[in-house]
């Protein structure tokens, strides 16, 4: 076969291997029996002189040459690395100067393929990802390795595999973006000597084991019966709370409502006796200014009499016995000894009374 005809085959390399991979996922084969099938292609390919790395062809010497953009071609003169071509005009020396290496600058995305981890927790993942890749120098990717994008590649599975085994399960899913950065890192370290940059790795698929996804299942259910209860237990709590509060809120109110009825029946009584008994002053004052009169002994003698009428009336009116005095036919003896009475007092307070 022609070296020519050979870096043109290279060309599809990279999809000769994403068309293996798809094919053997859709038929369900191990993800061990996949990685096996894509080192095979590839060893394959680099005993054969494929570069995946390369551009499809090497162009010819024809002494005036235009290098596009975002390209550079290194350039050896009788077998010896010369100079590297920079974009635009480019003036070769027949025969003696040569194209021997043609790399892109532009950014590259490269399928990592899916490979087996174990996390710090004893499970196995089943992990791809993509990687993107930017040549800075092409004369290190052309003379520090052999095959730039397959040992990056390399390079890529193995770090991912060591940042895993230090993680736990949920970490790996949790911490995605500081595994990304993490291997990313790591790769920019080994990879500076190649003259290829790391511009970021993303985790594509993290696919766990059947049963280990079963219990993640189970898990988040539990989780979620969990939280549920919690809140209706505290919807429970926070329903009981409002009942007790509302229930001495009654009741405060309940007992400030009776202590202010029973002030104001108190002030009520109370302003009922102040009232009652100026009164009973006032009447009392009014008798005793009347009984300086001289004519109010007939007035006393009458009002004696009426009272007594009126008090052995309502003694009749409340018993069915009636206990009658001795001397019930001489009523004016009885009205003379109140009399007798009321005039013995006044005689003691106009005695009392200063001259």
């Amino acid at each position: 076969m022609d070296l020519s005809r050979l870096r043109v085959a290279s060309g599809a390399g990279s999809g000769i291997l994403s068309a293996v991979t798809r094919s053997a996922r859709s038929n369900q084969l191990p993800v061990r029996t996949i990685s096996l099938m894509n080192s095979s292609i590839r060893h394959a390919s680099n005993n054969s002189g494929l570069n995946f790395f390369s551009a499809p062809s090497l162009p010819s010497n024809t002494i005036i040459r235009f290098v596009p953009q975002q390209t550079a071609w290194v350039v050896e003169r009788m077998g010896k690395f010369n100079r590297i071509l920079e974009p635009g005009l480019a003036i070769l020396i027949p025969f003696i100067d040569k194209i021997q290496y043609v790399r892109s600058l532009k950014e590259a995305a490269i399928e990592i393929p899916s490979q087996s981890a174990i996390t710090a927790d004893n499970v196995t993942l089943d992990i791809d990802g993509v990687l993107y890749i930017r040549v800075f120098d092409a004369y290190k990717a052309s003379y520090g390795v052999e095959d730039a994008e397959y040992a990056v590649t390399q390079l890529a599975q193995t770090t991912m595999r060591s940042e895993i085994g230090q993680m736990s399960l949920d970490h790996v899913l949790k911490e995605r973006q500081a595994l990304n950065s993490h291997i990313t890192q790591a790769l920019n370290e080994a990879a500076e000597d190649w003259g290829v940059k790391c511009l970021r790795y993303e985790i594509r698929d993290i696919h766990p084991p059947a049963n280990v996804l079963d219990a993640m299942h189970r898990q988040v259910s539990a989780e979620r019966s969990k939280r549920a209860e919690i809140l209706e237990s505290e919807g429970q709590r926070q329903s009981a709370i409002n009942i007790a509060e509302g229930q001495r809120a009654s009741v405060i109110l309940a007992s400030e409502a009776e202590k202010a009825e029973a002030i104001n029946r108190a002030a009520g009584e109370a302003e009922g006796i102040r009232l009652k008994a100026e009164a009973t002053a006032e009447g009392i004052r009014k008798v005793a200014a009347a009984l300086e009169d001289p004519k109010s002994a007939d007035a006393v003698s009458l009002q004696v009499a009426d009272k007594f009428v009126e008090a052995f009336a309502n003694v009749a009116k409340e018993s069915t016995t009636v206990l009658l005095p001795s001397q019930m036919s001489d009523i004016g003896s009885w009205i003379a000894g109140g009399m007798n009475i009321y005039n013995q007092v006044k005689d003691k307070k106009t005695a009392s009374k200063p001259e």
